[in-house]
């Protein structure tokens, strides 16, 4: 059994629409990250409280899941020999494609980018002195491609004792929202970053996960309550305003994630309990379901690269059980003796969404028209216009710096 897409395809972002005030819009983090404000849904009910406190709204024995992804310093800044300023953004790696591969080659690779400033950007190579521990670097970047959403760019150096992660973390900036209408400053280096953050990948950071610290992690692991890691590595999509009158007209961002046998085998374990820090673990989670749906459908157990594109999920079979899913995700994985899968995922999760295997998810406010706003919706259903409201008449947080919520869906 299949479904038409149809009505999916035809919902009116309008409809998605809410009036955020600038002023709303967190500018900065606060000095401690759990102090922030909590909104708690369930049952159709709403309470207050703050981070500090979230184990009181998660069941002992329940898994919570994070994406451990972290945040690489993206931006980086040249200036022509006329003065022109280019920022170039680097937004995944193209050659060679795998993150860490390419972040740790030490003479070239080459990344898809956005180019502040492109026009001014004619066939010229840019260099860029600096150095890095007492040894002098001059960086080159050349302009390969341009093409119509990104551009592709080289990048080279004549010092094989340093990786283009070492380049970026020292003559790179914070790739902080543009939303937030300012520049980089030297304390987002640790602010725009979760505290368990591990492989380097994101230009964007999971800001759900911004509110946890170790008080909170001992809290959770005082009442017994499991945590795992996934990595989806953000993309800057993450930012596209949806400016189409219907979602079907929007095309979603594509990322990159990895999820490992154990993982699956705790999702398993816990179904019914299982808590989602941030949208990009709710859609990891939801995207593992449907690539073991996929596996099955086609009946392709030999080793292969996966994508999950933007509507498939609505087209492939409905009726598969989420435990049958994952344990066929289990076996394809022992078949091919991988502890780990990656995938593609383009996943966009809309009203009338049947989620597999979240229950609970803990996220940040966004953006009016936002896909990250019909993810809520499709969550929650319309009280989405309740909990917005309440969150703002209750002077909370707005976006990336923002302050936080647990959505409870049934009696979880």
């Amino acid at each position: 059994m299949k479904t038409d897409i149809y009505n999916y395809k035809n919902i009116s972002t309008e409809d998605y629409y809410y009036s955020l005030p600038s002023e709303r819009i967190a500018k900065f983090p606060l000095a401690k990250r759990d102090q922030s404000k909590l909104l708690v849904y369930k049952n159709e009910n709403i309470y207050h409280d703050r981070f500090f406190n979230i184990t009181k709204f998660i069941e002992k024995d329940s898994l919570i899941v994070l994406n451990n992804t972290k945040v690489i310093q993206a931006r980086l800044n040249f200036r022509k020999e006329t003065g022109a300023k280019i920022e170039i953004f680097c937004l995944e790696p193209y050659k060679p494609s795998d993150y860490e591969f390419c972040l740790n080659q030490t003479k070239k690779c080459e990344w898809k980018c956005t180019v502040g400033n492109l026009r001014k950007w004619k066939n010229e190579i840019l260099l860029k002195t600096f150095s890095i521990e007492n040894e002098d670097i001059k960086l080159s970047a050349k302009l390969l491609k341009r093409q119509t959403e990104y551009q592709i760019v080289e990048f080279s150096w004549k010092n094989e004792k340093i990786s283009f992660a070492e380049i970026l973390e020292t003559l790179g900036e914070t790739p902080i929202p543009p939303y937030l209408n300012r520049n980089a400053v030297e304390n987002d280096k640790k602010n725009y970053q979760t505290i368990y953050s591990k492989p380097e990948g994101s230009v964007a950071a999971p800001t759900a996960g911004l509110h946890f610290t170790e008080p909170v992690f001992l809290g959770i692991s005082k009442k017994q309550i499991k945590i795992e890691e996934l990595t989806l590595h953000v993309g800057a999509g993450t930012f596209r305003p949806v400016k189409a009158k219907t979602i079907g007209e929007h095309e979603m961002h594509t990322e990159t994630i990895f999820v490992s046998k154990k993982l699956i085998n705790s999702l398993i374990s816990k179904l019914g309990k299982i808590v989602a820090v941030g949208t990009t673990s709710l859609r990891t989670l939801e995207t593992i379901y449907w690539l073991g749906v996929k596996i099955m459908d086609t009946n392709v157990f030999k080793e292969c690269s996966f994508e999950i594109s933007q509507w498939e999920s609505y087209n492939l079979p409905q009726n598969i059980e989420t435990n049958e899913s994952l344990q066929t995700v289990v076996k394809y994985m022992e078949t091919n003796g991988v502890e780990t899968i990656e995938c593609k995922t383009q996943i966009i999760i809309v009203p009338g969404y049947k989620f597999r295997i979240v229950n609970s998810l803990i996220t940040n406010f966004h953006m009016p028209k936002s896909t990250l706003l019909l993810l809520i919706a499709a969550f929650i259903g319309n009280d989405w216009k309740k909990v917005y409201s309440n969150a703002l008449e209750n002077d909370y947080r707005f976006l990336s710096y923002g302050d936080s919520s647990i959505l409870i869906r049934g009696n979880f």
